[in-house]
């Protein structure tokens, strides 16, 4: 599943007029990036969630027939339904078994490799996170992770990178409405029920204008070099 539903307020006035995840760096939208990764990897099936200017984004995507998906979308209206729940919204179309969750505002060249439960994974495991070095804007970040093990309190601690796999577990109890992923995550973590790993690769958070400009900058540089 990928998260598409946000206003982007930080982003203003670029959201304005479209949706974050169609912010484009070097010429591709942020989310065509997921996309792609998620096809080389053998993902097939994706679920989109949708909510501020939506009708944007599968009149841009399509049925995902150029990636080699099928796009499936969770339409949420506005306002939309939050980290939260707009998976818990889409959890009928999302089966029974664990599944990706990606953040369709970050960039990072993160591969998901084939697509399978990570390594860690237990019977008991609720969910595991990619986590990140803290960036400058987020300094004390999210989590600590010990011996793989997320935890909610650590002396160092890392930014979740928007990436889990998520087991539909993690969300018993939950009602429909509004509401954030990250409390669940915390009150999993302090059960011992959420594994970890620490990538330390590029990643960037698209949080403003200006990051947006350095990613463009840094993916341009990046792809001059390469072609060298």
């Amino acid at each position: 599943m990928i998260l598409a539903a946000g206003r982007g307020e930080r982003m203003r006035p670029l959201t304005d007029v479209q949706p974050k995840p169609l912010l484009k760096v070097a010429g591709k939208a942020l989310i065509e990036y997921h996309l792609e990764n998620l096809a080389t990897a053998g993902v097939r099936e994706v679920v989109i969630n949708t909510a501020w200017l939506g009708e944007h984004i599968p009149a841009y995507l399509g049925n995902g027939a150029r990636w080699q998906l099928h796009i499936t979308y969770s339409h949420e209206g506005w306002p939309a339904l939050e980290t939260g729940g707009g998976i818990f919204r889409a959890l009928p179309l999302l089966g029974n078994a664990p599944f990706l969750v990606i953040n369709g505002d970050v960039w990072t060249d993160w591969q998901l490799g084939a697509p399978q439960l990570p390594a860690q994974w237990r019977d008991d495991t609720l969910a595991h996170l990619s986590l990140v070095p803290n960036p400058l804007q987020h300094p004390h970040g999210d989590f600590g992770l010990q011996d793989s093990q997320v935890v909610a309190e650590a002396g160092e601690r890392y930014t979740y990178s928007g990436i889990a796999f998520i087991d539909p577990r993690l969300f018993a109890g939950c009602k429909e409405g509004a509401f954030k992923l990250a409390p669940l995550l915390f009150a999993a973590a302090r059960a011992g029920k959420i594994s970890g790993e620490l990538y330390q690769g590029p990643w960037s958070d698209i949080g403003t204008p200006e990051r947006l400009m350095q990613l463009e900058q840094q993916v341009r540089s990046d792809d001059s070099m390469s072609a060298q």
